[in-house]
């Protein structure tokens, strides 16, 4: 595996993750503020890793957006 297609597999790891995590909070599923709290935190970590993990190979490859599209 190159160092692309980890980033792709990454990339699509963490929006998956985020969408679960997102799609969760639409559904009620949430029991506490404290489970809350914690997930609103991972999305926006996750947010940030995947939007500097975009940053990074739009910095490094002229076709990112299909990179990370696939």
């Amino acid at each position: 595996m190159d160092v692309v297609d980890f980033a792709k597999y990454m990339y699509r790891l963490l929006r998956e993750r985020e969408a679960d995590l997102t799609q969760a909070l639409a559904a009620g599923s949430v029991q506490s503020w404290d489970q809350y709290k914690m997930t609103v935190g991972e999305i926006r970590g996750l947010s940030f890793a995947r939007e500097e993990m975009k940053a990074l190979l739009e910095k490094t490859a002229d076709d990112a957006e299909d990179l990370i599209s696939s």
